[in-house]
Formats: C-alpha cells, sequence, structure tokens
C-alpha cells in the first residue's frame, strides 16, 4: 500500500492528454485550429454522425463515478474516487486501445447526475458507469440508456456478470455438468449480485437463488427493495426461505458477491460434489480458496490476481467497448453481454481446460479483439450498428 501511494505521487495521474496533430507551423496551426477547423465543424452540424469520423469521439469514453461504492471503500466521494477512475482509463488504453477520460460528478442525486451525463455524452463515443451505489445505479443507468445515443454500460454490475458467466461455462464443462442443470446460489444481492443472476438466467444455466443479510431472496419477502423483488420473479423457483448455509446444501455452485470470511469449510462440504465455489470478494473473499478447497470445492476462482482463476472485469470492458466503438453502437445488448462471455470462454481450449485454468490470463493478447469482434457481430446482426 506504500508502495502504490509513492507511485502515485511520483505518477501525478495516470493518465494524460497527447496532441494527435502535429502543431510545428503556421500551416499546421491553420489545419488544426482556425481557420481550418472551420470545415469539419459545418459537416458535423449538417450531419452529427460525422463527429465519429471527423473527432476522436468514435474512440473516446466517459468513466464516470459519484464515488458513493468505490472497491471495497465504499462512499469516499467523487475526489478519492478520482485514482480509481483514472486507473480504469489506463486499463481501457493498456487492454483494448480505448481512449478513457474520468468524470467525477459531485452530486449523488439521481436526476442531477443523468442530466450531467446526458449534456456531456456528444463528446463520447460510450459511457462507462463506475462505482455508484446501488440501487440508485440501476435507476441511474436505465434513464441514461433512454436519453442517450451512445451505449452505457455499469461495468460493476454487467462486466463482472460476463466474466462469472465466462468462468461458469467453462467450470460447467469441466464438472460434466449440462446447462440449465445447475443449482446455483449467489450471495450479495446488490448490483453485481442482480447483474451476475439475470445474465445467468438469461444464458438459461439453471436455478438460481440470490441472499443477501437476510437470507434466501424469495416472493414476497418484505424487506427487498424493486431489483431484488423483480430478480425474485424469475429466480429460486421453489421459493425457499432459509439461511445462507441452508442454501448452499447440495447447490452446484457458489458466487459471493458480498464479504470477507461469511462462508465455512462445512458449509462447503455440504455442496454437491465437483463443487464451483467464486468468493469474489475484495480484498478478502468469503472463503479463502484453501479453505474451500479443503471442504471439498472442485473449481475455485476468486477476484484476486495471487490465486489462480481471476475473475477480472478488465477481460470484459476493454474488448466491450472496442466492438460497440468499432460499429459506432447505439446500446450494449444482453445478447452483446453473452457473445462477450461466450467469446472470453472460448479462448481456453478443452485440451488447456484443468480445475485451474477456466479463464484466460488478463493479459493474454487475444482476449480484447476475440470479445470485440463477438460484441461488434451481435451489434451488427440485432441492427444496433451505425456502420458495419
Amino acid at each position: 500500500m506504500e508502495e502504490a501511494l509513492k507511485k502515485h505521487e511520483e505518477w501525478q495521474g495516470k493518465i494524460e492528454i497527447i496532441s494527435r496533430a502535429p502543431i510545428q507551423s503556421k500551416e499546421d496551426l491553420s489545419l488544426a485550429y482556425t481557420p481550418g477547423v472551420a470545415r469539419p465543424c459545418l459537416e458535423i452540424q449538417k450531419d452529427e454522425d460525422q463527429s465519429f469520423s471527423l473527432t476522436r469521439r468514435a474512440n473516446l469514453v466517459a468513466v464516470v463515478t459519484d464515488g458513493t461504492a468505490v472497491l471495497g471503500l465504499g462512499d469516499i466521494g467523487p475526489a478519492a474516487a478520482m485514482p480509481v477512475m483514472e486507473g480504469k482509463c489506463a486499463l481501457f488504453k493498456t487492454f483494448g486501445d480505448v481512449d478513457a477520460f474520468p468524470i467525477c460528478i459531485d452530486s449523488k442525486d439521481v436526476d442531477e447526475i443523468v442530466r450531467t451525463v446526458s449534456l456531456i455524452s456528444k463528446s463520447f463515443g460510450g459511457i462507462n458507469l463506475e462505482d455508484i451505489a446501488a440501487p440508485r445505479c440501476f435507476e441511474i443507468e436505465k434513464r441514461l440508456k433512454e436519453c442517450c445515443d451512445v451505449p452505457v454500460f455499469h461495468d460493476d454490475q454487467h462486466g463482472t456478470a460476463i466474466i462469472v458467466a465466462a468462468a461458469l461455462l467453462n467450470a460447467m464443462k469441466l464438472t460434466g455438468r449440462e446447462m440449465g442443470s445447475a443449482q446455483i446460489v449467489i450471495n450479495g444481492a446488490g448490483a453485481a449480485g442482480i447483474a451476475i443472476a439475470r445474465l445467468l438466467w438469461q444464458m438459461h444455466f439453471g436455478d438460481i437463488i440470490l441472499c443477501d443479510k437476510q437470507g434466501a431472496i424469495y416472493r414476497g419477502a418484505e424487506w427487498t427493495n424493486p431489483a431484488q423483488k423483480e430478480m425474485a420473479e424469475l429466480t429460486n423457483r421453489e421459493n425457499k426461505k432459509g439461511s445462507l448455509a441452508d442454501m448452499l446444501k447440495d447447490a452446484d455452485v457458489f458466487i459471493g458477491v458480498s464479504a470477507p470470511n461469511i462462508v465455512s469449510r462445512e458449509m462447503i462440504s455440504s455442496m454437491a460434489e465437483k463443487s464451483i465455489v467464486f468468493p469474489m470478494a475484495n480484498p478478502t473473499p468469503e472463503i479463502m480458496p484453501e479453505e474451500a478447497k479443503a471442504g471439498g470445492a472442485y473449481v475455485i476462482g476468486t477476484g484476486r490476481s495471487d490465486f489462480p482463476n481471476q475473475i477480472n472485469n478488465v477481460m470484459a470492458f476493454p474488448g466491450i467497448f472496442k466492438g460497440v466503438l468499432r460499429v459506432r453502437a447505439r446500446d450494449i445488448s444482453e445478447s452483446m453481454k453473452i457473445a462477450a462471455a461466450y467469446a472470453i470462454a472460448g479462448i481456453v481450449s478443452d485440451e488447456e481446460l484443468e480445475p485451474c485454468y477456466i479463464l484466460p490470463n488478463p493479459f493474454n493478447e487475444r482476449v480484447a479483439d476475440a470479445v470485440a469482434d463477438a460484441v461488434a457481430k451481435d451489434a451488427v446482426e440485432n441492427g444496433l450498428a451505425r456502420v458495419k
């Protein structure tokens, strides 16, 4: 941690703006700025889509936060969130060659945030929402998708869900489970947990039970918020009630996006044979991998880089935006997310697949292009692309 602080003091920011246009003479100046710049301005006035070919908009993403759910730090405010947003922008560039710019908004008001982002959206080819607390993040994303003509993507929800789905596709294959047969328990019914549940439900993995601090979410539970109530209609087919420990008995899959050290070895032992366990709380997971393995887990993945099978969003969002920007997509649809999950899973061949290798390394150069190709293809096929 101290070394990281020293490096941030040394860097004084992880990103910078550089000019793509050489300005070394009067002629350069007249072309890049006045009077020459008037010509592209007038072309864009006649046809706004020209802004994608005559400016950097075609490769520029806004990384937007209100600083209310930053990593495991919680509500630390927009200024304190800036290092994370800069880091996210650096990841966009490093892994997807996508330019990104941090936008930290000093408001927790949904109307203000939506209005602010919509007013600046003409400068960008896509909007990446980041570290915004639930349930406010659901409303913000929904409304921005309605009022912006560029893709809006809340990575904490959908990026996480895509990587989990990719990992689970390969884990199911490895353990001999058929799609539709899995009994899945997800602990943590916030933004990430609900998005994971929704995507796994759409992909037909099997029955899913969402849990929070009060146990299983079921139809009729009075303590659930609107997003949880909606998921209760899609999941928990038998409308089970009880604790996380109760739900894990005979379950095939555990996915944790909640809190550290809340799952015991005994709880893992109560699961089905060759269980799949993804405890992803950071920095300390719901159960440490060695404890999960001692409890009988067959495939284990966490959010940490110091254990095998890191479930890391960096395998999703750079390629997703690279793909949607390539075809100037208007939205990021559910089928595009599913295409991305299959593309990531497909990087690991059947011959390579093993309990400690169900996901590609984040530094595998094939990942971003595979995801971009799959997402762009789906956008074109489903009429969401402006260009092919």
